[in-house]
Parts: C-alpha cells; structure tokens; sequence
C-alpha cells in the first residue's frame, strides 16, 4: 500500500468518526427537529461513504471500494432533502426524480465495478454529483426570502458559503479530474464544514471564541504535519500535504470528540446559571444556600453592613453605588490605589482570599466575596457571576 493510499484511508477515516460526532451533537441539541433529522440522513450518508471508503483503501478490498459508489451516488439526494428543510417546501418534483433515479443507478453501476466503465463511471458520478449541488443552489438562491425568517435566511447563506467552499475539496476525490493530487482531501471538507455549522449554532460571543480555537487548531495541525513530514528521509512537496491533511484531520476529529464530551460532562453536572434556574428557592438567603452547593461557590461568603464595621461601611456605601462585580485583577477599578474604598475592598478580598466581590446591594451593604480558581476564570464565567448578582439581587430577603 503506497503512502499515498494511507493517507486518504486515515483521512477518512477520521471523517467518518467526526461527522458520527457530529451527528450525535446535533441529535443531542434538537433531537426531535424537522431539520435536524433531516442533516443526520445526509450526514450519515456521507459518513458512510467516508467509512466503506477508507476501510476498503486501508485492506485493498475491491468489493468495499465498488460498494462506496452507492453512498457517493446518494449524497445529492441527501443534499435536495437538507435543502427542503432549510426552504420548508418541497423542491420541483422532476428534480427529485432525476436525482433519486440517477443516484440509485449510478450507485448500482458502481457497485458491479466493471473494468472498462470505472473512468467513464467515476466521471458521471462527479458530473452527476456537481449537477446535483447546482440543482441545490439554484432552489436556494431563488428562494422567496419574505417567507422565511431572517434567522433562517442566514442559514441558508451560511450553506451556501460552506458549500461553495467544500467543492474544491470534493474534488480532489475523483482520481480521473486531479490524477496528481497527493491526498484525496473530501473527508477533510466535510470535517471543516460540520465544524461551522457546530460552531454557527452557538451565541456570538461562543462564535467568536470557538472561531479562534478552530483556527488555533487548523494552523497548530498545519504545522505539526509540516514538522511530521520532515521526519521522513525522502520528504517532498506530495508527502508534506499528505502529513498535513492527516495531522489536520485527526486535530479536527479530535476537537469533535472532546466538545461533545464535554457537552456531555456539563449537562451531567449542571452549570451555575442552571442551578439558579432549576433552584426552588424564593428568599436570597435560600437561594444563596443552594449556590454554596456548586463547585464556583463553595468558598463563597456573604458579608452584610453589620460585619462590615472594620471596613467603613459609609465609604463602601458610596463606592459599591455604582459597581455590580468586582475583580481583584481589576483593582484599582478606576481609582487610584491609595484611595480609601479602594484599600479598603482590597483588604476585604485579601482577609477572604477572594478573586470576586459581588455586589447585592449597597444600601445596606449586602456582598459576597468568593475565590475563583484560575482554571474557571474565563469570559463565560465572568458573564455567569454577572448574571448570578442580577438574579441574586432580584430576589427578595423574604417573602
């Protein structure tokens, strides 16, 4: 087996496993979606193909590689069906035949795998899937967009991006079109575009973090293939995409998995805010109580103006009016550090040896004071505690 072979077998592979993660993401969000059943049949498709695929490269077995044409044959089909969804409408009848028909005998002249017909064979699968995704996006582009919502008309938009930008990758799958490509590089695509669509289903701030760790790990992989490649004797341009395109795969995987199981992690243990949400109490000292059972609040503790007479209660009084959560990293909050609140807070936070002060009310003073460990403190926790004081505040001293 050339490294060649290997290569697109280990690529695959990987794309298999990531967009089985995928799935499992997306059922676990919106399990019972219209749309979401239908991206998890054209998912499975394509991970399918991607999985009789690479086994077949990685054993040399023919009969698995004729078979492969069957799920590459449906694969517009599974692109028509996401496509209604996204429209919420059925597209022209005659384009549905044409493609159910053409990808079921295509996929069944694959799979006898004739010898004089595998080019001629391979080159109507590729025109026949490139006239499939055109069918898709003419239907998407001419879409009414008064009917749908604006959420869902940047949906569309973002599909339509992904898909414009998958097509090179597929491609490269077809030996007949790109004979020289060192790495079939289709499974890497798909694995690029899932990520996306993973990462467009969150909040903008959760984008833009998530943006960034997808870079990190696109341009890290990159590199460490590069690296990888140069372990080989006889390194050269072909065996350092092919480095690439494995590291690049398998970091994408990887990244796939760990988010879904630390999706998994979470939503076994509940978060700050879902405690808060979940929480039957109805007085702030209850509601405090149950706080102080999860992990960022068991070192929590509240102060009110009768325990705050060594500190200047008057003072604190004037300097909390306007501050809601206070973070030591963040002294002296705008003053000078020898003002007198400023000092004072410090040495409240010090005798705590606390990172947060959060502020319920200032008149009477009511705070709690809490040490964040270094490993929590991020934008989402900080976000969290802002939300925590607002409720907190919200919430009478009894009823």
């Amino acid at each position: 087996m050339t490294s060649g072979m290997i290569a697109d077998s280990i690529v695959n592979l990987c794309g298999a496993i990531g967009l089985g993660v995928a799935m499992v993401t997306l059922y676990r969000r919106d399990p019972k979606g219209p749309l979401t059943r239908r991206l998890l049949v054209a998912l499975g498709i394509i991970a399918l193909l991607f999985l009789v695929r690479g086994t077949a490269w990685w054993s040399g077995s023919v009969g698995l590689n004729n078979l492969s044409a069957i799920p590459a044959a449906l694969i517009p089909l599974g692109a028509l069906i996401v496509t209604e969804g996204l429209l919420r409408r059925h597209a022209p009848r005659r384009a549905k035949i044409a493609i159910l028909t053409g990808g079921i005998a295509l996929g069944l002249a694959g799979a006898v795998g004739l010898e004089p017909f595998v080019t001629p064979a391979a080159i109507l699968l590729a025109l026949f899937q490139l006239g499939g995704f055109a069918i898709c996006a003419w239907l998407l582009a001419t879409r009414d967009q008064k009917t749908l919502m604006a959420s869902e008309n940047r949906s569309i938009g973002r599909v339509a991006v992904g898909a414009i930008l998958v097509i090179p990758f597929i491609a490269t799958d077809f030996r007949v079109l790109m004979p020289d490509i060192p790495v079939r590089l289709g499974a890497l695509g798909a694995l690029l575009v899932v990520t996306a669509i993973l990462i467009a289903e969150r909040g903008a701030e959760t984008q833009r973090q998530a943006l960034l760790m997808t870079a990190l790990r696109l341009s890290s992989s990159a590199l460490l293939g590069i690296a990888a490649a140069f372990v080989a004797p006889d390194v050269d341009a072909a065996q350092v995409m092919r480095f690439c395109a494995i590291a690049i795969a398998g970091v994408l995987t990887i990244g796939l998995m760990a988010d879904a199981l630390r999706a998994h992690f979470e939503s076994q243990v509940p978060g700050v805010l879902n405690s808060v949400a979940a929480s039957p109490a109805r007085t702030r000292d209850a509601l405090i109580s149950e706080l102080a059972r999860h992990p960022l609040f068991e070192s929590a503790r509240r102060y009110r103006e009768s325990e705050l007479l060594a500190y200047d209660p008057a003072l604190l009084r004037d300097f909390l009016s306007t501050r809601r959560v206070l973070r030591r990293s963040d002294a002296p909050w705008g003053l000078i550090s020898s003002d007198p609140a400023v000092e004072r807070v410090m040495s409240l936070l010090a005798a705590s040896s606390a990172t947060h002060l959060i502020v319920l009310s200032h008149d009477p003073i009511d705070v709690i004071v809490l040490a964040v460990p270094v490993i929590s403190a991020d934008p989402a926790t900080e976000t969290a505690l802002a939300l925590v004081r607002r409720l907190l505040a919200l919430t009478p001293d009894t009823i």
